[in-house]
């Protein structure tokens, strides 16, 4: 489905890749004979998803989105994180960024998501998307409340599940993982997408879709038991331990030694030269004089 007009210019966090993988899952649900089932929305922002969502809203369905908007958080530091990370966040600006977009907004509940459970229909989402609160304590009650509304064969789509500034998410999503029972399916940079039912038809349409895909990159690697399709955009370095382009080089071999010099052998002193040294040293000027005019008349002869 292509990406409404004017889309860019709303404030949001959506990767082409993750728009992508968000029109595959809907799509097919919409094509492939999944039954009527719910839209469900966990932390909205300004609205970025839940405009793309509401695209495959079909009728006799319902899209509910979650959010605290400008509501007084339930504790300190679900506060604090408001503030830092959604000073902005505002319900007006929410509904007038899907209005531009769609004839009518969804079903909004203005509260904490810890309400979900009691306030939509236990096993009726086909696709829930949770990018709410980073703490670790609130995600375990949001991954536990898609599980009660989730519809049999349900998509459930996790935000910052590797995000160094928000690690309780990551605990929280892989604690469900390793204990209970989420069933893995796929990862983008940003998301993690999984179904508390069986995973392995999503996971083998997917790797048919992505051979077609030159845009992404994808891999299959087995975690926790699970087989996981690893994607992302094209460009990117896909393996998880990269490989050199190139063999290393050898370390240089060091040099031998330069050979010593050879000593310098002196000629041998002429007999007599060491006496005649001296003889010079100590002796008078006329005597030493004397004594050499009269060895060189000797050796004249």
């Amino acid at each position: 489905m292509p990406v409404p007009t004017g889309y860019g210019e709303v404030k949001g966090w959506f990767s082409d890749c993750d728009q992508a993988l968000f029109d595959w899952f809907l799509t097919r649900q919409n094509t492939h004979g999944v039954k009527p089932g719910d839209l469900l929305e966990l932390g909205a922002f300004m609205g970025k998803s839940a405009i793309f969502l509401g695209q495959y809203l079909r009728d006799g369905e319902e899209f509910t989105v979650c959010d605290l908007f400008d509501s007084p958080a339930p504790d300190e530091s679900n506060l604090a994180e408001m503030q830092g990370s959604y000073p902005t966040l505002t319900r007006r600006g929410f509904e007038a960024n899907y209005l531009a977009f769609h004839e009518a907004l969804p079903t909004i509940i203005q509260a904490p998501t810890f309400v979900v459970a009691d306030r939509v229909r236990p096993a009726s989402c086909r696709f829930i998307h949770i990018d709410a609160s980073h703490l670790y304590e609130h995600v375990v009650q949001d991954i536990a409340s898609s599980r009660v509304v989730a519809a049999p064969g349900a998509v459930v789509v996790f935000d910052d599940y590797r995000s160094e500034h928000c690690p309780g998410v990551a605990a929280a999503v892989w604690g469900a993982v390793a204990v209970d029972g989420l069933r893995l399916i796929a990862v983008s940079g940003a998301k993690l997408y999984a179904t508390w039912d069986d995973p392995e038809p999503y996971r083998q349409a997917l790797l048919g879709w992505l051979e077609n895909r030159t845009d992404l990159w994808t891999g299959v690697e087995e975690v926790a038991g699970q087989p996981l399709v690893r994607i992302g955009d094209h460009g990117a370095v896909p393996p998880a331990i990269p490989k050199p382009l190139r063999p290393a080089p050898e370390p240089p071999t060091p040099p031998a030694p330069a050979p010593a010099p050879a000593p310098v052998r002196r000629p041998a002193p002429r007999p007599g030269a060491a006496w005649r040294k001296l003889a010079k040293d100590v002796l008078p000027p006329v005597v030493t004089r004397a004594i050499v005019s009269e060895l060189r008349r000797r050796r004249r002869r």
